[in-house]
């Protein structure tokens, strides 16, 4: 298992306020990766107006909320589960799959390893090499899909490397680990920020693979972690039950599931997120292909990795450059595969991403 040192997560940031004495409420958090328009318009108008709902039970099967997601993804509501957040789901599934080897492409999120850990299994991670620009090499990848691999995660689009791999690509590698026995765990948080999302979600191929699980939540996309609301999106509804029997009743409160609703059905508020995410991107890219002092790969979610060209310069110096104004990035030396000359932020209002890149670049001259 690979040992993760000590870093600061985008929520962390009470302990930022003890170390840096600043205020939390005057950092602007570039290593949190959510929607910087916040919260979904219709939600801000409506949901202080459902508040009677506290006082009754959620619907134990949430039908109402599960319809509204699958309108919004575009399937069948009886493939869909609703949860604590999709960190609960991936720990359900992890608990039921119970692998004993876990192939993880990454560098990655964290959490996979962890919870694998957890069940007694052993992770082996499939390395996104930077000379390939953190981008997935499928033949290799296939070689590597041995027949003792119980269980194959892949971030897509990846956190932090922000690279994707498309459907058609993904059918390949299923196809694969159907004929291996392979399970395919796809966590899609940030896949509603890709330009082209609908060519990259799994969710389709839901309707033709069995050994497919597809999570998502609202945390990103939706500015909204602290409702904790996720979701599965799988063709087997053996599965789904023993997921849903596994689950304590009722893990997403009256407000939570009605917010769900209203989100769902926020058309501005999600194409005002796209335009604001695809033009900042692509200004930004720009913006960083002036600079001899960085490289960065190409990005498909909502943030972007940067590598540090200049010999005299750390992810840790920038990190700490830049909470010094308030701005925070996340280093990415933390994770597997990267070191001290990697970091990653998010796209913020153009006005933040200003800020934080009139900082990045002082430093990189």
């Amino acid at each position: 298992m690979i040992e993760h040192k000590e870093h600061f997560h985008g929520s962390d940031l009470e302990k930022i306020e003890k170390i840096y004495g600043i205020k939390k409420e005057d950092i602007t958090s570039f290593s949190a990766n959510v929607n910087p328009l916040g919260i979904s318009y219709k939600l801000r108008n409506e949901l202080a107006s459902h508040i009677d709902a506290i006082t009754s039970y959620p619907d134990r099967e949430y039908t109402s909320l599960r319809k509204c997601i699958g309108d919004y993804v575009h399937t069948d509501y009886s493939n869909i589960l609703v949860g604590n957040g999709s960190t609960e789901l991936i720990s359900l599934v992890i608990q039921i799959t119970k692998p004993k080897k876990a192939l993880i492409v990454g560098p990655t999120y964290s959490e996979y390893e962890h919870e694998v850990a957890l069940e007694g299994g052993r992770s082996h991670y499939f390395r996104l090499k930077e000379s390939d620009n953190f981008n997935l090499n499928v033949d290799e990848l296939k070689e590597a899909l041995t027949p003792d691999i119980d269980l194959l995660v892949i971030c897509n689009p990846n956190n932090p490397t922000s690279s994707q791999i498309t459907r058609s690509t993904m059918r390949t590698i299923l196809d694969t680990c159907k004929e291996k026995g392979i399970f395919v765990m796809v966590d899609e948080t940030y896949v509603e920020f890709s330009e082209n999302a609908d060519e990259i979600t799994s969710i389709p191929l839901t309707e033709f693979y069995n050994n497919l699980i597809i999570l998502r939540g609202i945390s990103k996309f939706f500015a909204a972690p602290g409702l904790r609301l996720g979701y599965a999106i799988c063709g087997s509804h053996r599965l789904l039950k023993e997921i849903d029997s596994r689950k304590n009743p009722w893990t997403i409160n009256s407000l939570a599931a009605i917010a769900g609703e209203i989100m769902f059905k926020d058309n501005e508020y999600i194409e005002d997120t796209r335009n604001l995410i695809s033009s900042e991107r692509k200004r930004i890219c720009g913006i960083l292909s002036g600079l001899d002092t960085v490289k960065f790969y190409q990005p498909n979610a909502n943030f972007i990795l940067v590598r540090i060209l200049k010999d005299d310069v750390t992810s840790e110096d920038l990190f700490d450059a830049a909470i010094k104004k308030g701005l925070m990035i996340r280093d990415c030396s933390t994770f597997p595969f990267l070191d001290n000359k990697y970091i990653r932020f998010c796209f913020m209002n153009p006005e933040d991403n200003d800020a934080l890149l009139k900082v990045l670049t002082e430093h990189l001259k």
